[in-house]
């Protein structure tokens, strides 16, 4: 059941007045679905990739991280497809001159009955003519047939127009990890099977992006690709839907806002694929993905490359091309989820409600607030703050009453508030509040510290 309260209106006031995500380019009037982080959104999505870094690459055995250029070769993208199949179905409306993903159109249309996925080109514009499509714009009923539109951002390099050549703005990380697969083999020593993993921005020409975060035209990705050997692939993809599932329940998802859905339509890389889709304010959306892309990729950049791309057993001397098991999710989807997913109205005794983000406290972008009851008793809460910040993202607060900064510091998430009060200065301990249940207890300095530790673990 999803989370009733929580809609994407909601989420976008809130992020915007507590510092998560701000429209890009505000003050110029915005650029279509481009958004800022904020210094308690960037916080978060910085927790999310170092918790994710830390399970698929820390804590995993065999497997390790690269950071490969933004900018790459054009030939990589030959080789990849993207130059001749990586495209979208849009069509335009006559009356008002926007462009939408026939795609969406469908999806929208159903309520997600119809999977516009199994359809050609030529199918989907017959069910939007069947189906009387409007445009969700203008209402109109006015279409161009559908053509397709490369999503890669073209640029181009070179001093002068003779030299210039045509490059792109990488749409998706995964091919710095095949292209570097023999040089992180060759430097870590590491055998079949072992995995890459890469956290970076990407780029795709979207012409109907939306939803907030969900879609958007610049994007950050999480990808690990697993090297293995034909004939273990399928324990691999089924272990990799596992660890997938149980990163997620780990972060404190509900397992009924979440699902397996099997691809109906396999990329031509593909063997078997999945996504993990969640239940969004907007309904159940892809996640992340799981696919088996068999040897395709270093096959790919072994022939357009001329270099050889064969892994040579160590033991036996055997020689093949691996297969590759890629685990991706995008690190803003994956925020939206999180968002959607710890936002809650309270209704308290008193009648009251309260805003509160339920993060996992090693998501929160502080893990602790210290808050003065009142200004003359800040000197020991600020030393407290000092000491503590050394180990832990701490805030400080002293602005307004208690009761507002408590609903601050709900709003954002903080799992513990601690305040100095008379009796700190007679006994040296302070009141701790769980944001969660909104229980208190004191502690002394050294037993805070040792309790922020324990509890803000993944």
């Amino acid at each position: 059941m999803a989370n009733s309260s929580v809609t994407m209106d909601k989420l976008v006031a809130l992020s915007k007045a507590r510092g998560i995500i701000f429209p890009g380019s505000e003050i110029y009037g915005g650029m279509g679905n481009t958004w800022d982080y904020g210094p308690v959104g960037v916080e978060i999505k910085n927790n999310i990739k170092r918790a994710w870094w830390k399970r698929f690459v820390t804590e995993s055995e065999n497997s390790y991280g690269v950071d490969a250029a933004i900018l790459m070769n054009s030939r990589v993208w030959e080789a990849s497809g993207h130059t001749t199949s990586f495209s979208d179905p849009k069509m335009d409306c006559k009356r008002c001159k926007t462009r939408h993903r026939a795609d969406n159109l469908i999806e929208a249309h159903s309520k997600g009955t119809v999977n516009p996925d199994t359809m050609s080109n030529e199918e989907m514009e017959n069910y939007i003519r069947e189906h009387q499509v409007h445009c969700p714009n203008c209402g109109g009923f006015d279409w161009t047939p559908i053509r397709t539109f490369n999503l890669m951002f073209e640029t181009s390099r070179g001093v002068t127009d003779e030299s210039q050549n045509k490059i792109y703005l990488r749409p998706e990380t995964a091919q710095g990890e095949f292209v570097n697969f023999l040089n992180v083999q060759r430097t870590t020593r590491a055998k079949v099977p072992f995995g890459i993993a890469q956290i970076g921005k990407a780029f795709r020409n979207e012409i109907t992006p939306g939803n907030f975060i969900f879609r958007t035209i610049e994007f950050e990705q999480m990808e690990h690709q697993w090297f293995c050997k034909a004939g273990t692939d399928e324990e691999f993809y089924q272990a990799f839907k596992k660890k997938a599932y149980d990163f997620l329940i780990d972060l404190g998802f509900n397992p009924e806002h979440l699902r397996f859905h099997d691809h109906d339509k396999l990329a031509h890389y593909a063997k078997e694929a999945c996504d993990i889709q969640y239940l969004y304010p907007m309904g159940w959306q892809e996640l992340n993905g799981i696919h088996n892309r068999t040897d395709y990729d270093l096959s790919r950049h072994q022939e357009y490359s001329g270099k050889t791309l064969t892994y040579v057993d160590p033991v036996n001397g055997e020689r093949y091309i691996p297969y590759v098991i890629e685990y991706s999710i995008g690190a803003d989807r994956l925020m939206l989820a999180v968002l959607s997913e710890a936002y809650e109205e309270e209704t308290l005794e008193n009648g009251e409600v309260r805003n509160v983000m339920h993060f996992h406290p090693a998501i929160a972008a502080y893990k602790a607030a210290v808050l003065p009851l009142q200004k003359n008793l800040a000197e020991p809460a600020k030393a407290l703050a000092a000491r503590l910040k050394k180990r832990f993202a701490v805030t400080y607060d002293e602005a307004g009453s208690i009761g507002k900064r408590y609903r601050r510091q709900d709003e954002i998430g903080t799992p513990y508030c601690i305040t100095t009060d008379f009796d700190t200065l007679e006994t040296g301990t302070f009141t701790v509040r769980d944001r969660d249940t909104m229980e208190q207890q004191r502690m002394t300095a050294e037993e805070i510290a040792a309790f922020l530790a324990e509890k803000t673990l993944f």
